[in-house]
């Protein structure tokens, strides 16, 4: 454990960034929330106000003309986004999910093929580890790729890949030698013009119903040689080590949706009366919400945490990030839950946000490991 361990320290740029978002969120994200669920449409508003901004992947270097902003800044933004619309903020999320592995792993020229646009708002990118029958253990996976002269030709089904459609890169984890298990999958970058690719319909979702979930079809898929990222057989580590690096966004999230059910929560109880005063007047109410309050303080400090383990090259980072993204997603359902029962009836009509938020909110206790899979490996780390 070094000096630094455990702490991290939030910049006035930090707090620039974090007003700059806000700002953003409120003016050109909140507006078009409500519609962008209930028409279950990508929030194309949001894609063109983060790009603008440069708030859309805040995370790639800037020697690939990208901000080059710590994995704190990147939380914050995603924070600040999901406080309004949780779609929105799968934007910034997914660029870094799907464009970690090429950051960590990838060759500089392929880096340079894929991030370059990403940073520049040309393309997005997605990450393709699921399958149906390989979630919690990904590597069961039967996707396959062999490798035929100078081209990989990849085949098989990914399952519930996020933003997919809208995405131009994927990174897709496939076996290049069933014999070695989880020491056998490699990593690579599918572009959607690439020859045998293709996706599905849009799966129809409880919540996060602006970000499109669909399937990726691989029939002879064939991408050139050096499109795999990092050697082979490397793939599957490259996506755990991915994982240590996203998970805190999915804790950002949580947290920014919990924070937006909170501040939705306070300036409806001081307006609603109830037996002659105001309903913020009684004390069940009060405490209830200081419940939340508190929840959401300490998920904040724990996804920051996270974010700056990984900056720090931790050794515990792997633990952290777990904790972070278990603990701000299981915080994330008890906040908005107790969101819509402070609404009362009001709460669970579409007139108000907090049961959007209380659907949209279900998501982060599952994906990117599921909060029993964190648990999991929370202990493994504490065991070792």
């Amino acid at each position: 454990m070094g000096t630094n361990s455990g702490l991290y320290a939030l910049t006035e740029e930090h707090e620039a960034i974090r007003a700059a978002v806000r700002d953003i969120a409120e003016r050109e994200i909140a507006p078009y929330a409500a519609e962008v669920d209930a028409e279950s449409r990508y929030p194309i508003e949001a894609q063109k106000a983060l790009t603008a901004a440069g708030f859309h992947a805040t995370h790639i270097p800037e020697a690939y003309g990208g901000e080059g902003a710590d994995a704190l800044a990147t939380c914050i933004v995603i924070e600040e986004v999901a406080r309004v619309d949780m779609s929105a903020s799968l934007i910034p999320a997914v660029n870094k999910l799907g464009s970690m592995p090429v950051i960590l792993s990838a060759s500089e020229d392929l880096k340079q093929k894929v991030l370059a646009p990403i940073a520049a708002g040309e393309a997005m990118i997605s990450y393709g580890l699921s399958e149906r029958e390989a979630g919690s253990d990904a590597a069961a996976m039967k996707t396959r790729a062999r490798l035929e002269g100078d081209s990989w030709v990849l085949n098989g089904t990914k399952a519930w890949i996020t933003n997919s459609g809208v995405s131009e890169w994927y990174t897709v984890m496939a076996v290049t030698d069933p014999g070695k298990g989880a020491n056998g999958i490699s990593a690579f970058a599918v572009h959607r013009d690439d020859p045998g690719f293709a996706v599905g319909p849009k799966e129809r979702k409880m919540g996060i119903k602006g970000s499109p979930t669909r399937e990726l079809y691989f029939t002879d898929c064939t991408i050139p040689a050096d499109r795999i990222i990092g050697a082979p057989g490397t793939g599957f580590k490259t996506a755990l080590r991915t994982l240590d690096f996203t998970r805190p966004t999915i804790g950002a999230q949580a947290v920014g949706v919990a924070q937006g059910a909170l501040d939705a929560s306070v300036a409806y109880v001081k307006e609603r009366k109830q037996f002659g005063k105001a309903v913020s007047e009684f004390q069940g109410v009060q405490f209830v919400l200081a419940d939340m309050e508190m929840k959401i303080q300490a998920a904040r400090h724990l996804v920051y945490v996270a974010a700056a383990a990984g900056e720090q090259g931790r050794s515990d980072v792997t633990r952290v990030s777990a904790s972070a993204k278990a603990f701000a997603s299981d915080v994330a359902m008890q906040v908005t839950t107790d969101a819509v029962q402070l609404f009362g009836g009001a709460g669970y009509t579409q007139d108000f946000p907090v049961e959007r938020m209380m659907r949209d909110a279900k998501i982060t206790q599952i994906y990117e490991g599921t909060n029993q899979v964190q648990r999991m490996v929370i202990a493994r780390s504490l065991l070792r």
